[in-house]
């Protein structure tokens, strides 16, 4: 079973699992735009944002955080009865798994990406988070392999229209420069036709001439 929230702007989904054996199928079957939050040094649910597709962490606002961290330290025992905690968070793919990890532990690829807050106990906002709550018990693989097929499909498009794009560009390209050849041509054989000109005008006046002369 998973649990959902919205935040409280209504435009991202929140969502974490029901104990440690669930979030370890979160951290196996998350999609790439998801977030990952943590209490820091206490056991804790594990709560994930999941961001719009393009978004970075740099994106995500400071009530979006809060909803976030306020929920996480909501679901730590130890946590919910401090008047502050320190929370991490990451995106789901620096997260990493080891054989010798048990169940709801993790660490991580790149420790330098992991960054950390602080957050104040916030029961309003946890409970304002929480009228959203929904249970449900999804299919986490088959959502995110139709998720990076999804984004295959995308790179594959982009991919497709950047070369499209490129031999628009090659074509202009190799118009210009035969209209240029062209231009070159015109003028050279204008050249040629008022020299051929000029030089009949020349010999014409010459007959003249010498007609008049004799």
């Amino acid at each position: 079973m998973v649990f959902y929230f919205k935040s409280r702007c209504g435009e991202f989904t929140i969502y974490m699992g029901k104990d440690k054996y669930e979030n370890e199928d979160l951290i196996k079957y998350g999609q790439p735009e998801d977030v990952w939050f943590h209490v820091d040094d206490l056991s804790s649910a594990h709560v994930y944002l999941r961001m719009k597709p393009g978004m970075t962490m740099d994106d995500i606002s400071e009530d979006l955080l809060l909803d976030c961290s306020a929920l996480v330290k909501a679901n730590s025992i130890a946590g919910c009865k401090k008047a502050e905690v320190y929370v991490v968070y990451t995106r789901w793919k620096n997260l990493k798994k080891t054989a010798s990890m048990v169940d709801g532990q993790v660490g991580f690829h790149r420790p330098e990406n992991v960054r950390r807050c602080k957050v104040e106990k916030n029961n309003p906002i946890v409970k304002q988070i929480e009228k959203t709550k929904e249970e449900r018990h999804p299919d986490l693989y088959a959502e995110q392999q139709a998720r990076l097929r999804k984004i295959q499909q995308q790179k594959k498009e982009h991919f497709k229209q950047l070369q499209k794009e490129k031999q628009i560009k090659k074509l202009e390209a190799e118009r210009e420069k035969e209209m240029r050849s062209y231009d070159r041509l015109f003028v050279a054989d204008n050249m040629t036709a008022v020299s051929e000109q000029k030089a009949s005008v020349d010999a014409t006046a010459a007959e003249e001439y010498e007609d008049d002369f004799f």
